[in-house]
């Protein structure tokens, strides 16, 4: 599967519709990010059934700024709509695999009940 491109009008829509989605934030003007984009791009090919998005911060700065994307290239990882998964800059390919192995082998059940837990803390704090 290839990379695609998303924005900030459809990223909350490519994150909760699919199960496995990982986001490179990016620039063009960023030599880091250029270097990775391969690496990414050819990644991307071997994974079934996980998106590759690449997200551009120049074109959609306010959803960057949100999301606290202070350096580039950042890499995130969603599954089922929780992030589980963010680091600034680039990686090299052995790691991009490991690190989508890992999201592939989470135990969703247990990332879910420790969600809502610290969903629940907070709530109680706030209160």
């Amino acid at each position: 599967m290839a990379t695609v491109d998303i924005s900030a009008e459809n990223f909350e829509e490519t994150v909760t519709g699919n199960d496995i989605v990982l986001v490179d934030f990016w620039a063009e003007w960023c030599g880091p990010c250029k270097r990775f984009g391969p690496i990414y791009e050819k990644t991307s090919e071997q994974y079934d059934g996980v998106v590759f998005a690449k997200l551009d911060t120049d074109a959609n700065q306010s959803l960057a700024g949100a999301l606290g994307i202070e350096g580039i290239p950042t890499l995130m990882a969603f599954r089922e709509g929780v992030m589980v998964f963010n680091q600034a800059g680039a990686l090299p390919a052995p790691a991009l695999k490991e690190v989508v192995d890992k999201v592939k082998a989470l135990d969703m059940d247990a990332v879910h009940a420790e969600v809502a837990k610290m969903q629940a803390q907070h709530g109680q704090h706030s209160a």
